[in-house]
């Protein structure tokens, strides 16, 4: 009869060697995904650059932050 270490060894070993090969595949798959991407002419987004929606979201941020500084100046606490 078997050794039962060396069964759970060859068992994990074959479980890893599965895992191994579905990540395998997907790596390809995704590869093969953006290659198509890149061949069909996507439109490709500058990461520089920022959407009309997000710049606006972020300036009213960024005033809101000035408002809340300007106010805690005004009533003396220190920030």
């Amino acid at each position: 009869m078997a050794d039962p270490t060396l069964t759970i060894a060859l068992s994990v070993l074959a479980g890893l060697l599965v895992i191994i090969a579905a990540l395998l595949h997907a790596w390809r798959s995704w590869l093969a995904y953006k290659r198509s991407e890149l061949d069909h002419g996507a439109p490709r987004r500058d990461p520089d650059r920022v959407a009309p929606e997000g710049a606006a979201r972020i300036e009213i941020a960024d005033l809101k932050e000035r408002i809340r500084k300007l106010e805690a100046i005004a009533s003396g606490v220190d920030l």
